[in-house]
């Protein structure tokens, strides 16, 4: 399992738009993917369960990956949130 931390620095936290990016671009691979935030975990893939955590501006947010393609999904969803969401 790999896992990798952000800050989401966006000022609107992770609202519709880039949490539909983030969940099309976790879709795109076939390991599992998790978001964890708050004591809360949820499934990268589905829009709803990363739309119910309400990440705001300032939020440390953990993301991990088990599967075959684990390393290329964890580079790929970073890559995302660094252009969309934070650090």
């Amino acid at each position: 399992m790999k896992e990798q931390k952000f800050t989401i620095t966006d000022d609107t936290g992770i609202h519709a738009r880039p949490a539909t990016l983030l969940v099309n671009k976790a879709g795109q691979y076939e390991s599992h993917i998790e978001m964890h935030y708050n004591g809360k975990t949820v499934n990268l893939k589905s829009i709803m369960g990363v739309m119910s955590l309400g990440v705001p501006k300032g939020a440390n947010i953990t993301i991990t990956a088990e599967g075959a393609d684990e390393e290329q999904a964890i580079a790929g969803i970073a890559e995302s949130i660094r252009e969309q969401l934070g650090e």
